[in-house]
Parts: structure tokens; C-alpha cells; sequence
């Protein structure tokens, strides 16, 4: 084995072009790690929100960022039992204070690692590690999404919303959702029961007018914006809000005390726990990752700022790397 990989490597804060391809040394296996050779990774809002510095104490530089692997075990620890040389395995490195895997190798404990998806390529599982954890623990954890139940999604053609639509439906609840007109025959085969043209209806109107008034059960807000202080307007009695979006603006809730809302602020966390369940859904053909972009790894400057520009150049689902 050679005992340096190639990297991108973010040598300061800033735009796009802040990455620096260069030979980093491979890390050292410890007894309860593996050592992944990566396949493909990818790219969430949370890496370009790294990257221009938004948690700049938390990332001291020069720094492997990145939080999406999906790739093969070339090493295993003395103390690992539960994989071997050769499986396939997809996760989301430790985020913050771990080397990130935007490189070729990432070394990583055990317990954040699952087994890759059979039916799934690496392109299609790295898409899958953040979005999907996240997802999981929105609805599973935090919701408490029950069959039957209602559910807005804010931005369902996205990154995030491509696949909260799709695990809401095999949750067995009904799934509203925004998205610009051009996407509601694509957010619709997703599984999503009604569309809104946020770009001319008010999703408050629209939700309300569908509902009866009764509103829906859960708001799933990846947008943010004013999307907090509205999504109440929507609500039904005891309903939920999870947001994944960390809003500098004070907002007024007002609203929500009147529908006894609870509301869930999301930063996941890491664990194989989340992605064994997801990978029951995806190898029982429940949800299925949208890839919309793929850059070679040396490219990831434009990867960044593909997303970055999002829905404005017409993209769906995630922007996805190969290594």
C-alpha cells in the first residue's frame, strides 16, 4: 500500500476555488477503525457552509472536509469483528474533528460505518449518508411520523427533499410538498401526493385550502428563511416542525403556541443504527437516491458550486463525486 493519497485539501475560507489538490499522508488504523478506500462522495449545503467559513472555530485548516463515503475496506483493526477486508460499506465521517472524505482513503470507528446497499452503486449510497441519516432521524426520532399522518416538505426536489419525500411514503404518511412547477411531474413520481409552485402560490393557502383547513401533522423545513415563522400557519393541533436550517434571525413563533407546537432544531449525528434502516428501504426498492450531478474528485470546486447555484440551473437531487 502506498502511504500517501491525493486530497482536496481547503487551505483557507472562501469561494469555490478554496481547495488545493495535494499528497497527504494515509491515516493509521486503530483497533476498533477500518480503513476505506473511497469510491464516491458528495456534496451537502452543510460543505460549502464549511467552506466560506460559517464554522470557522470548529475547523482549523488546512483541512480534508467532506461528509458522504461510500467505498471498500482495504484494513480492519485488530479488534473489528463485524466487517472484513473487501465489503462494501457507506457513512458519514465524524463531523468535525475528523479528516472528511473528500480523499482516497478515510479511516473511521466502526460503529459510524453500515454495509453498502446491494442494489445500490457508490455513487448512489454516497448520495445517501448525510441526506438519509438526516432524514431518518427527522421523521423516526424527532416526528414521530405515523402512517396516516400528514406532511409538508419544503423543497422536495433538493438534495434533502428528494429523499424525505420517499421515506415519508414508505412511512405511509401523505406527503405534500414546494417545488417549482417544472419539477411537480418529478416530485409526484417520487411518491409526493401534492405539489405547491412556490414560485407563484402561497404554500400556505394552497395546504390550508387542501386540508380543510386541519392542516398537516409535520412541517420538514430544509429551506429556511421565513419558512419558521409560517409553517405554524399550517400546522395541525399538536403538530411538529423539524428544521435542518440554523437561522441567525430572531423569528416570532407567536403562531405556533396557538397549535401547541413542538419544534425540532436538527444537527445529526452519526451512527450505523440510521443506515442499516435506511438500507432496508432502498433494498426494498422504497427509495431509490436521485443523482443530479457527478464531478471527478479534482473537480470539487465546481461540484460546490453547482449546488451552490441549486434549483437556479435546474438541478435535482444530489451533486455527487467520484474518486
Amino acid at each position: 500500500m502506498k502511504h500517501t493519497m491525493k486530497a482536496a485539501v481547503l487551505t483557507r475560507f472562501g469561494g469555490s476555488d478554496a481547495f488545493e489538490m495535494r499528497d497527504v499522508p494515509v491515516p493509521s488504523v486503530g483497533s476498533r477503525e477500518v480503513r476505506v478506500r473511497i469510491h464516491a462522495t458528495a456534496v451537502n449545503p452543510l460543505d460549502y457552509q464549511i467552506r466560506r467559513g460559517d464554522y470557522a472555530d470548529y475547523v482549523p485548516l488546512p483541512a480534508i472536509t467532506g461528509h458522504d463515503i461510500s467505498g471498500v475496506i482495504e484494513e480492519v483493526g485488530d479488534e473489528v469483528s463485524e466487517f472484513a477486508v473487501g465489503d462494501e460499506v457507506y457513512y458519514t465521517p465524524l463531523i468535525f474533528g475528523a479528516q472528511g472524505s473528500y480523499a482516497e482513503q478515510h479511516v473511521a470507528n466502526v460503529n459510524l460505518v453500515a454495509r453498502k446497499p446491494k442494489n445500490l452503486s457508490h455513487q448512489e449510497a454516497a448520495s445517501l449518508t448525510l441526506v438519509g441519516g438526516t432524514v431518518w432521524e427527522a421523521f423516526e426520532t424527532r416526528a414521530r411520523l405515523r402512517a396516516g399522518e400528514t406532511i409538508l416538505i419544503h423543497g422536495g426536489a433538493g438534495g434533502v427533499g428528494t429523499i424525505a419525500i420517499q421515506v415519508a411514503k414508505a412511512m405511509g404518511a401523505q406527503v405534500f410538498t414546494t417545488a417549482s412547477r417544472k419539477n411537480h411531474a418529478f416530485v409526484a413520481e417520487l411518491g409526493a401526493d401534492f405539489a405547491v409552485d412556490y414560485q407563484t402560490e402561497d404554500y400556505v393557502e394552497v395546504i390550508n385550502d387542501l386540508t380543510g383547513g386541519a392542516g398537516v401533522d409535520v412541517v420538514f423545513d430544509t429551506i429556511g428563511g421565513d419558512t419558521l415563522t409560517r409553517s405554524p400557519l399550517v400546522l395541525a393541533q399538536m403538530g411538529r416542525v423539524v428544521t435542518l436550517v440554523d437561522i441567525a434571525q430572531p423569528q416570532n413563533l407567536i403562531e405556533a403556541w396557538g397549535r401547541n407546537a413542538s419544534y425540532h432544531f436538527l444537527f445529526t449525528r452519526q451512527n450505523r443504527g440510521k443506515l442499516d434502516a435506511l438500507t432496508r428501504l432502498v433494498e426494498r426498492g422504497l427509495v431509490r437516491p436521485v443523482v443530479g450531478a457527478t464531478y471527478p474528485l479534482a473537480r470539487i470546486g465546481e461540484a460546490h458550486a453547482h449546488l451552490e447555484a441549486g434549483s437556479a440551473n435546474g438541478l435535482r437531487g444530489k451533486v455527487v463525486v467520484t474518486v
